[in-house]
């Protein structure tokens, strides 16, 4: 059952007036798409974000690697079908895993060019990782290597990597969604494992027991104000929501959590499923957590544009549709993440 919220959208800059958020206390995660632009997130502003959760991702910067394969491939991206997922046609084999090394390359290329933040911040961050064993759209061997790539800027302790052999696509709770071991909308499915509570302890530590919810303290709010609604690249919704626990509109010291649905979960497809039911809001109202829930749309471009250049499923972008600048502070997406942040925080 969905849980009503108000139709009206609010202001994000109005809501944050009475909040007190711990500037050093925030922290993003992800599904499926959702889950590789989570990385990009904490790549690209690791000095402000203290860690991660990735449901089904890839390394930064996945999508632009180059392999020998992708002259077979007209569209232009073999890669990111055929190596960073497998969501490809079954005639085009994957050939490759993805390249960690071209991924750390480009991490320090791009910090160098001042277009991401310093990557020696991530050595202070947590991860948690999930991996489905029947998962045939991120396979394990591409979550395998976004490990390794983690490795690479912080101490393998700091990473919590979890391998279910039961579990396939999708946002992974305790008792909510789907079978376990299916990979269908709403991508929501019941593994019997609180996905969100650990991911939140691994970043967090230990957290008070999770309570109910309370739907007054989920807000809807106009993210227009910080993207143009005029450029329909940035396949961005309307509207997007935020759940605020009653002790931060009391004036608590609270902390500031990202996160981001997958394909296919935007509320024009699914409703308030995501930003209800994934298991968030639980632990942020014992935990003085503000849940940042931002909302991607279909976008199917002009009949004259490549494929890489429509976003048929309302995935986040993570391989280009937006433009060059994607996975670095110059993107569409990225700068109107940033934006709410700031506005949140500061």
């Amino acid at each position: 059952m969905f849980i009503s919220v108000s139709s009206k959208a609010e202001s994000l800059v109005e809501l944050s007036k009475p909040l007190n958020i711990d500037p050093e206390q925030t922290s993003v995660s992800g599904v499926s798409s959702g889950a590789f632009m989570a990385v990009q997130l904490q790549i690209i502003y690791s000095q402000n974000i203290m860690g991660a959760g990735v449901i089904a991702g890839g390394p930064y910067r996945c999508a632009a690697g180059k392999y020998l394969a992708r002259w077979l491939d007209f569209t232009g991206m073999y890669t990111m079908l055929s190596v960073c997922t497998h969501t490809t046609p079954a005639l085009w084999k994957r050939s490759a895993n993805p390249d960690v090394d071209f991924s750390v390359r480009e991490t320090k290329r791009l910090a160098q060019a001042g277009l991401i933040d310093d990557p020696t911040y991530l050595a202070r961050q947590k991860v948690w990782m999930f991996s489905g064993a029947k998962d045939p759209l991120v396979p394990t061997q591409v979550m395998d290597s976004l490990n390794a790539y983690y490795q690479s800027f912080m101490p393998a302790e700091n990473i919590a990597y979890i391998k279910n052999p039961n579990a396939s696509h999708g946002m992974i709770t305790d008792s909510y969604g789907g079978a376990c071991k299916l990979a269908l909308p709403p991508f929501i499915n019941d593994c019997d494992l609180d996905a969100a509570g650990a991911l939140l302890q691994q970043i967090y530590g230990s957290l008070h027991t999770k309570t109910e919810a309370k739907s007054t303290n989920l807000h809807t709010f106009d993210q227009q104000a910080f993207f143009d609604p005029k450029d329909p690249s940035i396949s961005m919704h309307r509207n997007a929501h935020i759940y605020i626990p009653t002790a931060c509109k009391n004036g608590a010291r609270c902390k500031l959590h990202i996160a981001l649905h997958g394909c296919s979960q935007t509320e024009d497809l699914i409703g308030d499923m995501f930003y209800t039911q994934a298991g968030y809001n639980a632990w942020a109202e014992s935990n003085n957590l503000i849940v940042l829930y931002p909302q991607t749309k279909v976008w199917l471009g002009a009949s004259f544009t490549a494929d890489a250049q429509r976003n048929f499923q309302a995935c986040w972008d993570w391989w280009g549709y937006s433009g060059e600048h994607y996975a670095d502070k110059q993107g569409k997406q990225i700068r109107a993440l940033g934006q709410m942040m700031n506005a949140l925080v500061n």
